[in-house]
């Protein structure tokens, strides 16, 4: 359900591999999705991870077949499995944050519910010219608010855009999500080629300061002042400078090579 492959360069993709169900979500498929990324947070040969679904669609959010029980909810009542339904879905948000390495999104083709959320708790996000967007929730009789969208929407887009979006679930195009910042790019005709760009930009950096740049920016979100989230850049920047790479980085354009990073 789940395809990963390790791609050169230290990229590593996981894609979505229920095509014929337009890779929607099932407690299958986000268990193994879960694990996946354990496993990538323990690679430290990792320097970027792609997420991207197969064939025409990324994500069209949960299976309406069934989502199927989570591990450890066999048994219990209606409300204490919806839970247990929310907190793994949750679960997934919060391990795509956490993730010591960037992620991007390639979105293929439709990022809808779940699979919005998935893209939005993303680092980066790039569309493929037939990707649409829409919140959804609201359209199937609950609330807009689910799986991190209502905290992270509006840190993308703004709130009056959210808001709207949340509330109509309306779909929006690729080309809409691209002058909203929704996504940063609409990539020319393959999306994957346009990720894996993006990846290796980043890839080419210090590993390190790649992964405090992902870590402080995300803090700087919940940071209620400027002088707090002044103070945090100041403590990682020092740190920074006695890791070494950046007296490698300015060897490297001294002797006109690439970086060589520990």
């Amino acid at each position: 359900m789940l395809k990963t492959e390790r791609l050169s360069g230290g990229v590593t993709v996981l894609t979505f591999n229920r095509p014929d169900r337009m890779n929607t979500l099932t407690t299958a498929l986000v268990g193994e999705l879960l694990t996946a990324l354990d496993s990538v947070a323990r690679d430290r040969e990792c320097r970027a991870v792609i997420l991207t679904g197969a064939g025409r669609a990324f994500c069209a959010g949960l299976d309406l077949a069934g989502y199927g029980t989570p591990q450890g909810a066999e048994g219990l009542g209606d409300f204490d499995v919806s839970q247990a339904i929310q907190a793994e879905l949750a679960s997934a948000v919060l391990k795509l944050r956490d993730l010591p390495v960037p992620v991007i999104a390639a979105v293929n083709g439709p990022a809808t519910g779940g699979g919005m959320a998935l893209a939005v708790a993303a680092d980066v996000r790039v569309a493929g010219p037939s990707a649409v967007f829409a919140v959804s929730f609201v359209k199937v009789g609950l609330s807009g608010c689910d799986m991190g969208v209502s905290w992270i929407l509006p840190r993308l887009i703004g709130t009056g855009r959210a808001y709207e979006l949340m509330l109509t679930g309306r779909t929006v195009d690729a080309a809409e999500a691209e002058r909203i910042g929704l996504v940063s790019r609409i990539a020319d005709g393959d999306v994957m080629a346009g990720a894996l760009e993006v990846a290796g930009l980043i890839a080419g950096n210090s590993p390190w300061g790649v992964r405090m740049t992902k870590e402080v920016m995300w803090s700087q979100l919940t940071i209620g002042s400027l002088e707090a989230g002044i103070c945090l850049e100041n403590r990682t920047q020092a740190l920074a400078v006695h890791t070494g790479d950046m007296q490698e980085a300015i060897a490297a354009f001294m002797e006109k090579r690439a970086p060589r990073w520990a």
